[in-house]
């Protein structure tokens, strides 16, 4: 079970920000950036590398939630970054599907 699992589950807390049957968002505990959240599917998807054809609504409705909430926190006017990061060599640390959200400060190219 990974630690986006248990946050899903509610066995351990974490700074929500948005919830509904589909996914979930919360505030990222090792923020890189002034404002840094991650959008989550709460069925299990390992990674993008991994999404089947009818995973297509729930990927949509991540990038809606994080294009809402980036407006909601003020990045929308100066721009903001959505990442997913997808097996190792990708830098995927956790092996459930989420995107982050970083804003607040200029982000560099390339990102290295």
């Amino acid at each position: 079970m990974t630690i986006f699992k248990k946050i899903i589950d509610k066995q351990i807390p974490a700074k929500i920000i948005y919830e509904d049957n589909d996914v979930i968002a919360f505030h990222d505990v090792q923020p890189q950036a002034p404002v840094h959240f991650l959008v989550i599917p709460k069925k299990e998807i390992r990674s993008l590398a991994d999404i089947q054809p009818d995973d297509t609504r729930v990927l949509g409705l991540m990038l809606k939630k994080a294009s809402d909430i980036a407006a909601e926190l003020g990045l929308a006017k100066d721009g903001y970054r959505v990442v997913i990061n997808t097996n190792e060599n990708g830098g995927q640390s956790v092996h459930h599907l989420h995107a982050h959200v970083l804003g607040g400060r200029p982000m560099a190219w390339p990102p290295g």
